[in-house]
């Protein structure tokens, strides 16, 4: 498995079009401002532009040593030479994708429940995002909200780092933090942001 890493600020990309300053110039700020993992989802690229803007995000965060992840494609991760991928209960076994990209790149996968986490084989992966955790509308397909209660609870019964995911903003990452996990996962909090760099400062500074 890949050297430990540190997930305190996980960016998921959102869309190009709703990024306020565009993705690449997005995530360079994310990235001054502290983000300390950077995952590449976009379900609605053509392929050909998908590995463009992978390629691009790969070469952006190589040299300053933050991991590129891609969201569910196992072929675009191996392409771009990219840090790992994380799924979703409904994309590839987590079994499967681990064949595929071997034991030196990252997996992730998702969490939404309980027993999800029961029938997790924990040895396959070095991280799971748990949520949502508040009502998200990046994901239109996301499963019923978790809340922090519920959140804390699953994060101790993990046996990897944990991300938070869903809903959370500067106005609610505190009570995130308190729940014990390793890093928060957003998306618009620092994509739609005037500016990417003070929100993510912001959303490390709610520790």
């Amino acid at each position: 498995m890949p050297a430990s890493v540190n997930y305190s600020l996980y960016l998921v990309t959102d869309d190009a079009a709703r990024c306020r300053l565009g993705l690449l110039d997005t995530v360079a700020e994310a990235v001054a401002g502290g983000a300390t993992v950077v995952q590449y989802r976009a379900p609605h690229r053509q392929k050909r532009l998908a590995y463009e803007e992978a390629l691009a995000l790969r070469q952006l965060l190589a040299p300053q040593k933050v991991p590129l992840i891609i969201n569910d494609h196992a072929d675009l991760a191996l392409a771009v030479e990219a840090d790992g991928v994380h799924v979703g209960q409904r994309d590839l076994p987590a079994a499967a994708v681990r064949q595929i990209i071997g034991p030196g790149k990252l997996l992730g996968l998702s969490i939404s429940s309980a027993a999800q986490l029961a029938a997790t084989d924990f040895s396959l992966l070095d991280y799971i995002g748990i949520g949502p955790v508040f009502t998200t509308q990046t994901k239109l397909d996301a499963a019923p909200v978790v809340g922090p209660e519920t959140l804390a609870q699953l994060v101790r019964q993990s046996w990897v780092p944990v991300v938070a995911i869903g809903g959370i903003s500067l106005r609610n990452a505190s009570s995130v933090w308190e729940t014990g996990v390793n890093g928060l996962a957003v998306v618009s909090a620092v994509c739609g942001a005037a500016s990417p760099r003070a929100a993510a400062q912001a959303l490390l500074q709610a520790r």
